[in-house]
């Protein structure tokens, strides 16, 4: 707790600096907007029993075959190789995900979580679950840390901006004495009145965009439309259902 007696609320803006902030006292968000925990939040609000994240496609592939599970990842934007599905969030309807389990390994996102560890809890976040991320975080009354993602460890567009919207809706529960937190909510207020033609100046845009998913960035960057939260738990991630306020 900060003098104020309000928890703290920073940003993270790359892999590459969590070791500066204090994981172990805080609820740390992993935001990885496209697409990873877009479509983390997708498939457990789909039906998916657990999504299992994990750092490389042959752990990806060997966990799958052990419990029967779905696997699927992305590298650089593309499925992975030796992979049957991606990343894309359309991949997982109900229809298919419902009771299953998904097992994914994605470019930056699972990193970054695996690097949370020692966190009081970890969870992930992202505009289709915005709402039950919020409501969470206020609920629990302890320090937060918005992890992003980032690209490569070098800060990314979506994830700032999702971390933006974020400060943007709970600063007044939080002590906010973060430039980071600051400086990403700046951006997301110069961009909230149309986020997907802000998003057309980035660099992942444009990387997804020459795949024709432009679909993809629509979804990832629209509020509530998958709004469970998913926590992570002895090594899998699960929903938990969190009502809007």
């Amino acid at each position: 707790m900060t003098e104020s007696n309000k928890p703290s609320l920073e940003v993270c803006l790359s892999p590459a600096l969590l070791h500066l902030y204090d994981v172990k006292n805080s609820i740390v968000v992993i935001i990885d907007v496209l697409r990873a925990t877009s479509t983390i939040c997708t498939a457990l609000y789909n039906g998916a029993a657990r999504v299992i994240p994990v750092a490389t496609v042959e752990e990806c592939v060997n966990i799958g075959r052990a419990i029967d599970g779905i696997t699927a990842g992305e590298r650089d934007g593309k499925v992975a190789e030796g992979l049957v599905h991606g990343n894309s969030p359309f991949e997982y309807p109900r229809e298919f995900i419902e009771g299953k389990t998904l097992v994914l390994t994605t470019t930056n996102g699972t990193k970054l979580l695996h690097m949370a560890k020692d966190a009081i809890q970890i969870v992930t976040g992202s505009f289709p679950n915005i709402s039950a991320v919020c409501d969470y975080l206020v609920s629990q009354g302890q320090n937060v840390i918005l992890g992003c993602a980032a690209w490569k460890d070098r800060v990314n567009l979506e994830d700032t901006l999702f971390a933006g919207a974020v400060v943007s809706r709970i600063k007044s529960h939080f002590e906010v004495n973060c430039d980071s937190a600051l400086a990403a909510e700046t951006m997301y207020e110069a961009a909230q009145g149309d986020v997907f033609t802000f998003m057309k100046q980035a660099s992942h845009y444009k990387r997804l965009a020459k795949y024709g998913l432009e679909k993809d960035i629509q979804y990832c960057l629209t509020p509530d439309g998958a709004n469970v939260l998913p926590l992570f738990k002895n090594g899998e991630l699960v929903a938990e259902e969190v009502s809007v306020k």
